[in-house]
């Protein structure tokens, strides 16, 4: 990502005063909110500041336009998630250990998307836009290092390329099935993910042909 892209896409400014933060905050969860409603491509900026009870203007002081306002709310997401997966994969010392962190992060993470309308239009909006897909990439690949990061831990004998690779593959493919689960009706979407589950339990850790 060039840096023009990046100020097209970062906070104008960050805040330091508290009632600046403040302000900020109050932004973002209007627009969650606003996100919630009607998604991405409806919310208008104007209708933002209404709603954060803010001038239009403090809007732009932060945001130079809506799909900033997209990366910083992903942003906030991204990095939960990453430490919730980091944190769980810390305690696995085993390879039926990791498969069953896999099974049930891919769980939880289905029930936030399924349950939290703003945290799956963030998600969504971030396919409208090519710089934001590609924030929701470097977040796939963060989580792929995780993967790759226990797997030379608990199996360094599968530690090759072609299991960095793997990794990375099926860090992609767990969030494409979580989308796709998430969109569908409720008792497809769990069959979706049981299926996909029994997928990575084969594979995940097969050993990589010579």
């Amino acid at each position: 990502m060039n840096v023009e892209n990046f100020d097209r896409i970062g906070l104008r400014r960050k805040p330091k005063q508290e009632r600046s933060i403040q302000r900020l905050d109050l932004i973002l969860s209007a627009a969650a909110g606003l996100i919630a409603e009607k998604g991405v491509s409806a919310m208008r900026m104007t209708e933002l500041a209404v709603a954060a009870k803010v001038p239009i203007g403090s809007v732009y002081q932060y945001f130079p336009e809506k799909a900033a306002i997209v990366k910083a709310l992903f942003d906030r997401h991204a990095s939960t998630i990453q430490a919730r997966i980091s944190d769980a994969f810390s305690k696995v010392y085993s390879v039926d250990d990791a498969l069953d962190v896999l099974a049930t992060t891919i769980d939880w993470h289905y029930d936030e998307y399924r349950n939290d309308a703003a945290y799956l239009g963030i998600w969504m909006g971030t396919e409208t836009d090519q710089d934001l897909l590609r924030l929701n990439i470097e977040h796939s690949t963060r989580i792929a290092d995780i993967f790759h990061n226990a797997v030379r831990r608990i199996a360094p004998e599968l530690t090759t390329v072609d299991m960095e690779a793997r990794t990375y593959l099926f860090s992609h493919l767990i969030g494409a099935s979580i989308r796709l689960a998430v969109v569908s009706e409720a008792s497809l979407a769990r069959r979706i993910l049981e299926e996909w589950k029994g997928v990575i339990r084969s594979s995940f850790f097969s050993a990589v042909p010579a």
